[in-house]
């Protein structure tokens, strides 16, 4: 797997903690939860990784391509955490405001496929389109790096 894309992308950030997502159950739908925009109705790790995000000036997201999008277990962590009087705001009077200014998300999405494949079908096209647009615009992050890792099943 050609990684060299990911240590470029991250030996620009200063050295702090990593936070792996596979730490914190998916075990609370997010239909379950109270509709209130306050943070504190939340679970308790929802709320951990909030503070975490709102005190983190960029998220970097490295994630196997499944399915043309990510792996259900960091979708799940986007949904349970990417949420309404958080990650934004939704209501009738003032429409939706985006609340994740000051944070720049990147993503390194790992391919097994090659470039020519992502292209010939859209699949690339489709995945930023969903990720890009569909969580990062809309929470109102900044765009930072994207850059696909492709053939990553092969040996170097």
């Amino acid at each position: 797997m050609n990684i060299a894309p990911s240590r470029r992308c991250c030996s620009s950030f200063p050295a702090g903690r990593r936070h792996p997502v596979g730490r914190h159950p998916n075990d609370v739908p997010v239909s379950t939860w109270p509709n209130s925009p306050e943070v504190g109705a939340y679970p308790a790790d929802v709320v951990r990784e909030q503070r975490r995000l709102d005190r983190a000036t960029d998220l970097v997201l490295i994630f196997p391509v499944y399915w043309w999008s990510m792996p259900a277990l960091l979708k799940g962590w986007i949904d349970r955490g990417f949420v309404n009087g958080w990650a934004f705001e939704v209501s009738p009077t003032s429409g939706l405001r985006p609340r994740l200014q000051a944070l720049t998300t990147h993503l390194l999405p790992i391919a097994g496929a090659d470039s020519g494949a992502y292209e010939r079908h859209g699949y690339e096209k489709a995945l930023r389109a969903q990720i890009e647009h569909g969580i990062v615009d809309y929470c109102g992050s900044r765009r930072g790096a994207t850059e696909f890792i492709y053939e990553s099943e092969q040996e170097s």
